[in-house]
């Protein structure tokens, strides 16, 4: 980008400024290297030394007053017009197709929770104790709110008036595939705004494990636990 009149005119002022104080300064220039060192080294002319000093000055100072390359900056600010694209945009439209770093997303199971355009009903990556404990970190941080730590639907907010959600252990959402969740903390349902801002997938997916969980110990039997751990609950 090639500077524009406005610059070279600030630059010639520039020029301007500096030759007057030259002008301005030269007696006493003429005087201090007539009494400097150099007129008591041998062999050098003082008349010499001091054009020689001005002029090292001059193509120092009009250099610096030409500097400008911190100031004008061979770049665009912001939304400002182009005179270079034929639509006088400087911020020019991503290119089709474009995916920014890390976000290609072309797991389609992760991503929207379903498979083959259908809420999935298997989960993406295997459920262990630290998915299940991430999960209920998030659920009582995101979640219990308005659905209640055990998932009744009887949360704070609600015990202060907001909308009764429904409960996770009614039979509709026990049934449920658990694409079906990833999908409402996504998009949102009914009263129920989306998180797909506040939640990574990995942790939708975590939460939803945990409601699993929660599901299962509203209506488990002994016989659902293992039998290492049965003597725990007697």
């Amino acid at each position: 980008m090639s500077w524009d009149r406005q610059e070279f005119r600030r630059c010639d002022r520039g020029r301007e400024i500096w030759f007057s104080v030259l002008r301005t300064a030269l007696p006493s220039l003429r005087s201090f290297v007539s009494s400097s060192v150099f007129s008591s080294v041998p062999f050098v002319d003082t008349r010499k030394a001091a054009f020689v000093s001005l002029t090292a000055a001059a193509l120092l100072f009009t250099g610096a007053a030409c500097r400008q390359d911190m100031h004008d900056q061979p770049k665009y600010i912001p939304l400002r017009e182009s005179t270079f694209f034929s639509d006088s945009r400087s911020a020019r439209p991503i290119v089709e197709g474009t995916v920014a770093r890390g976000h290609l997303r072309d797991d389609e199971l992760t991503y929207t929770g379903k498979m083959d355009g259908k809420d999935a009903a298997v989960f993406p990556m295997a459920i262990d104790a630290r998915v299940m404990a991430r999960g209920r970190e998030r659920f009582d941080i995101y979640c219990s709110p308005c659905h209640g730590r055990t998932g009744q639907g009887d949360g704070m907010v609600v015990l202060r008036g907001y909308r009764h959600p429904p409960s996770f252990h009614q039979d509709r959402l026990r049934d449920a595939p658990v694409g079906h969740f990833f999908d409402v903390i996504t998009n949102g349902f009914g009263a129920m705004p989306d998180y797909a801002t506040q939640i990574r997938a990995e942790d939708r997916w975590a939460i939803i494990a945990y409601l699993r969980a929660l599901q299962l110990s509203e209506h488990a039997t002994p016989a659902d636990v293992p039998a290492s751990e049965r003597d725990r609950i007697r």
